[in-house]
């Protein structure tokens, strides 16, 4: 199959513009990892690039399938100025190379741990995965490969990520949601969960 990561970046391209920066991390024994910024008025979004070049397989497989199999790359949308937020790309990375490195196969509604702050000083360790094809629409690669998917990914307090693990990602979903929750804002509170 053709290497679809140009195909990716020419679909980040024209949903979110030109990056405004890149950066390439590569962890041993993965493929390379690259992040892009894009920054949109007082937002910025920051997506990978790399996730997708090989399908995700499930970690029980005995072997992984070429072509068949979910891909994904992730998106993640702050408030500019706010934070330091641009430390994100190394956990974004972390976070893309999972499939590879532990097997994991990463769908909405999970949750992604990064075991520490998304950048300096953030509330944030996890991430609640959500639905693609909202921002950046679903890439169709033609059969018998499955589509490309660009995941925002809602940074989670400690607290919402274990209110999740009990009532499920809609629950939490709905709560920020029924509080008017600005989930771009990199320097939140939790939602109250009372």
């Amino acid at each position: 199959m053709a290497d679809v990561l140009p195909l990716v970046e020419a679909r980040l391209r024209t949903a979110l513009g030109e990056p405004d920066a890149r950066a390439a991390v590569t962890f041993l024994g993965t493929d390379r990892i690259e992040v892009l910024r894009f920054t949109d008025g007082d937002v910025v979004r920051y997506a990978t690039l790399g996730m997708s070049a090989q399908p995700m397989s499930d970690p029980t497989a005995v072997l992984a399938d070429p072509v068949k199999g979910p891909r994904a790359e992730l998106v993640l949308s702050v408030r500019h100025g706010v934070a330091d937020t641009d430390k994100v790309l190394r956990p974004l990375a972390v976070l893309a190379a999972s499939p590879q490195v532990e097997g994991v196969v990463v769908a909405p509604g999970g949750s992604l741990d990064v075991g520490g702050p998304l950048w300096p000083g953030a509330p944030f360790t996890s991430v609640l995965v959500a639905e693609s094809g909202g921002l950046v629409e679903d890439l169709e690669l033609g059969s018998p490969a499955d589509p490309v998917r660009f995941l925002p990914l809602l940074p989670m307090t400690a607290n919402e990520a274990a209110w999740k693990r009990v009532h499920g990602a809609q629950a939490l979903q709905e709560r920020w949601l029924t509080h008017g929750t600005d989930l771009r804002d990199p320097a939140r509170r939790s939602v109250p969960l009372g």
